[in-house]
């Protein structure tokens, strides 16, 4: 052995590869807040409580009236505390014995405890309102309205740069729904009282309100600055936080977990997640000076004013300016003000912070309505007697090469049609085309003579049965496993008869709960399906629909022998009724179509039946040979 060949024995490998730097160029590189003004994100504020003043009223209009009542209330007790104690000091300051002054304040000094208790009771009365509306309000108003918008989009949008992660920005709107309603509320709770507070204040002295809004302005602007700070931080983050959620999903699923353990990749997924997660980190790091600089020069300039304040307050009172009562009041509305004039900027600052997020919120909604479907309000009604593609192309968005090029076909019914070719030449996207899933980009597909760019999706959808090649293992019981939520009969029956078709009777019967068998392992009670199980069942919800179109992508991949021979027995008993598509790598499972097609490069290069395919020496016969060449 030579020395060469043992020091590349010894020499140690090289390190993991990091995570990629994702950047984006188009429309969603741009930080939305980059070139907004101070005046411009403080204008924000009116405008968000407005949305969210909006969406709480058509959610829970009665909880939004407490709201509005207790505010109210803060505000006249606010006053009423404030005159009280104006009255109170007065007699308390003034000459006579103790038991003298006590007495002549004790009518103002009951109002101010009644006008404090009032404050406390609507207090607690719109921290019930805003429990009461926040849940409903999150759920119907936001994160009920995301998973619609991304469930209705066209497919294709998926295939969009930047959608996934404009989506994961608006789930940032979602999770801040869930404090905005406290945060608005709090907000006009203390502009409230700061309102009725400075009033009462420049009553007693005109000078004090300017030094008191000096003092704490500074700390509102520090407060946006900082927000503004923070989401830019976010902003940059998005990619990367996507990236990490989807790999922390794939990471930790049991379903994946064979894979990770016997592959080594435990070490490598580690790595791979805390290397995003200090990427993220160190963004957030390096905008902790920045912070700092806003923090210190805000206070400084507060407390600076705030020290003004206090003194010339303290120059009134020596000089005789403002009598001793004059002055105890005056201290408590200061104290008023400073406190309500800090929640203030601190809940201020909170609502201009959830209007950067429901902005991206509202921005992915609008931009997913926009590519919501919309083509026409003819309906499909069954029976499908002819599905024809005339001249049919789709390229993916981003993609220089179509997927699908050029492509004519009819399908009637009572016809099977096999799709063959090598990965990648097209067969997936031309049955998405075939569904209406994705619309060509030129040609037209028409069911019964009907252009599906004119007809109602829904109308196609409930006409169509689709095992896709990737197919959904939900977590739901059994029976919703089958009927996917859509329950053709009352009873049972039809869910057996679908099960029986594919071979699932005994494995289902065998479950602890059968059909109420909720087939999710991770959950208590739940039980778990082999790959072939899954698939079986996947092709039973195709089978239970008795769609006018069956479209089968690869359906019998994980199954025995056994199970394969049972579906295509079952396909075939059934195609009369139907049309038919098969996808399928296995070319013996061919012999069952009536017509075959052979794609590739997204173009049809062969037609024809089993028979003529196999001796005509093209690609369909060199692929048979070599899958029976092992």
């Amino acid at each position: 052995m030579t020395s060469a060949t043992t020091r590349s024995r010894t020499a140690p490998p090289p390190p993991p590869p990091p995570p990629a730097e994702i950047t984006y160029s188009g429309q969603y590189s741009v930080n939305p807040l980059a070139e907004v003004s101070f005046r411009g994100m403080c204008a924000r504020i009116p405008s968000v409580l407005g949305r969210i003043a909006r969406l709480s009223w058509r959610t829970d209009r009665r909880a939004v009236q407490l709201l509005v009542g207790c505010q109210v209330v803060t505000g006249v007790s606010a006053a009423v505390l404030l005159a009280a104690t104006a009255r109170a000091m007065e007699p308390v300051l003034g000459a006579g014995s103790v038991g003298e002054r006590l007495r002549e304040a004790l009518p103002a000094l009951v109002v101010v405890a009644a006008a404090a208790a009032a404050a406390r009771v609507s207090g607690a009365v719109a921290t019930y309102a805003e429990r009461r509306l926040t849940p409903r309000l999150t759920r119907t108003g936001t994160d009920t309205a995301l998973v619609e918008a991304v469930c209705r989009v066209e497919a294709a949008a998926y295939a969009v740069d930047g959608f996934a992660d404009r989506q994961e920005a608006a789930e940032m709107g979602v999770i801040r729904t869930q404090v905005m309603v406290a945060d608005a509320q709090r907000f006009m709770s203390a502009l409230i009282r700061m309102v009725t507070a400075c009033g009462v204040l420049s009553v007693l002295n005109l000078l004090m309100l300017p030094l008191l809004l000096l003092a704490v302005l500074p700390a509102g602007a520090g407060a946006v600055l900082t927000a503004r700070v923070d989401y830019e931080i976010h902003y940059r983050n998005v990619a990367d936080r996507n990236v990490r959620g989807m790999m922390r999903w794939w990471a930790t699923m049991p379903k994946y977990a064979d894979e990770v353990r016997a592959n080594s990749m435990t070490d490598y997924l580690l790595f791979w997640y805390r290397s995003l997660s200090d990427r993220c980190d160190r963004r957030t790091v390096a905008a902790a000076p920045r912070t700092l600089r806003i923090a210190l020069l805000s206070s400084l300039a507060g407390g600076v004013f705030l020290v003004v304040t206090w003194a010339v307050l303290a120059w009134l009172a020596v000089t005789g300016r403002i009598g001793p009562a004059v002055a105890a009041t005056a201290v408590v509305a200061v104290q008023t003000t400073l406190a309500a004039l800090s929640q203030v900027v601190v809940n201020g600052a909170a609502v201009f912070h959830t209007s950067l997020y429901l902005g991206d919120m509202q921005t992915f909604l609008d931009d997913a309505a926009a590519r919501a479907p919309e083509r026409g309000d003819l309906a499909v009604c069954g029976p499908v007697e002819e599905i024809r593609l005339e001249e049919v192309g789709y390229r993916y968005p981003g993609k220089e090469e179509p997927a699908v090029d050029g492509v004519s076909l009819t399908l009637r019914r009572g016809e099977i049609l096999a799709i063959v070719g090598v990965n990648g030449s097209g067969k997936s996207t031309l049955t998405r085309l075939l569904t209406g899933i994705n619309l060509p980009d030129k040609g037209r597909v028409t069911w019964n003579g009907a252009d599906l760019a004119e007809v109602a999706p829904a109308t196609v959808w409930a006409n169509t049965g689709l095992v896709p090649q990737i197919f959904a293992q939900w977590p739901l019981r059994v029976r919703e496993n089958v009927t996917l939520g859509q329950p053709r009969t009352f009873d049972d029956g039809a869910v057996w008869e679908a099960l029986d078709a594919v071979g699932m009777r005994e494995a289902v019967e065998a479950l602890p709960a059968g059909l109420d068998t909720l087939l999710a392992r991770e959950i208590f009670g739940g039980a778990e399906l082999s790959g072939g199980q899954w698939q079986r069942l996947a092709c039973s919800r195709a089978l239970y629909r008795q769609p006018p179109l069956l479209i089968l992508d690869e359906p019998t991949s994980q199954m025995d022998p056994r199970g394969e021979h049972r579906i295509f027995e079952r396909i075939k008993a059934i195609a009369g009724d139907r049309i038919t598509v098969v996808v399928t790598h296995r070319l013996e499972n061919t012999r069952l179509a009536d017509h075959i097609v052979v794609l590739e490069h997204g173009r049809i290069t062969e037609r024809g039946r089993y028979d003529e395919l196999v001796h005509a020496g093209g690609t369909f016969a060199e692929l048979l040979r070599l899958s029976q060449d092992r």
